[in-house]
């Protein structure tokens, strides 16, 4: 099975860290973001990993050289321009024949990265996206009311939303929706298959999921390691 990392991100949300090191080789324990990734779908069964990088290319490539310490075959793809986070995708469009999972390279997660694959190949969509149900603490009350009459008040209530989590399975036919070497982002990837009404199937991530976007994910990343990933 083959697996694309997205590792192009400048990481703005993060600086001052990420000014001298790219976010998907900052230190998360004794490890670095990417090798926590890496060795996660190793051990899913996933054997050709595509590093698709930009932002400080050769510190990633320098560090991972071709994956055989990690026991996987590593290739290493570079953006000449920014292409987004569908974009990259086709520059390694040869290698993907089959169906491949495509994660952002800032996602720490206890996924089933097997389950998920394995579902989304019964589906047979040119796209299957992972949600993750978030719950958000909402500050004030929530008044109900008709005409000029308060009719209920709800303290203080709970957000449920549904997330994309940053992480699909795809099957080659993907690539008929991505224009090739184009700056193209995953928004509207999925807003164009819903224009073609092309079935899109959705794959509830209920296992441990962090996208390690600000300074305080990453403070969050450090504490969840020992816990949960060491």
């Amino acid at each position: 099975m083959k697996a694309v990392i997205l590792s192009g991100g400048l990481g703005t949300r993060l600086k001052p860290f990420t000014e001298v090191i790219p976010k998907p080789l900052l230190p998360i324990g004794e490890k670095a973001i990417l090798e926590i990734q890496i060795e996660r779908l190793r051990d899913y069964g996933f054997s050709d990993i595509f590093l698709a990088t930009n932002y400080k290319s050769s510190y990633i490539e320098s560090f991972f050289g071709d994956g055989s310490r990690y026991g996987v075959k590593l290739l290493i793809s570079k953006e000449d321009k920014p292409l987004g986070t569908a974009g990259p995708l086709t520059l390694l469009k040869k290698w993907l024949e089959d169906p491949f999972l495509v994660m952002n390279g800032d996602i720490l997660t206890l996924l089933d990265f097997r389950k998920m694959y394995e579902f989304a190949c019964k589906h047979c969509a040119p796209l299957t996206v992972g949600i993750k149900k978030e719950i958000l603490p909402f500050a004030f009350g929530n008044i109900f009311f008709e005409g000029d009459y308060v009719k209920d008040i709800q303290e203080k209530p709970n957000l449920e939303l549904y997330i994309l989590a940053g992480i699909y399975v795809m099957t080659p036919s993907v690539f008929e929706y991505i224009p090739d070497n184009q700056q193209y982002d995953m928004d509207k990837l999925i807003k164009g298959l819903i224009a073609n009404k092309i079935p899109i199937p959705k794959y509830n991530i209920s296992e441990y999921w962090l996208d390690i976007g600000r300074v305080g994910d990453y403070e969050k990343a450090q504490e969840i390691y020992k816990e949960k990933f060491e």
